[in-house]
């Protein structure tokens, strides 16, 4: 796949597509480290810790309330 370096406002900036964005789960404002290496750009997202409610959402859980099980007995 291939972008194109073009300028952004007082800058420059490349665009990603949107399917390159989905790929990573990257969200608008979130931040990447950049490097260069051998003459190539390459771009990690950084790790941003997410809070229990976030992850609930994301997985389609959720976080109670409870109802409370029966588990029998103790012998």
């Amino acid at each position: 796949m291939q972008t194109q370096l073009v300028k952004w406002g007082n800058g420059q900036g490349f665009r990603i597509p949107k399917n390159i964005m989905s790929e990573l789960d990257a969200q608008l404002n979130d931040t990447f480290t950049i490097t260069i290496d051998h003459n190539r750009i390459i771009l990690e997202k950084n790790f941003r810790h997410q809070s229990l409610e976030e992850r609930a959402a994301k997985s389609g859980g959720s976080l109670g309330p409870y109802t409370e099980f029966n588990w029998g007995e103790v012998d």
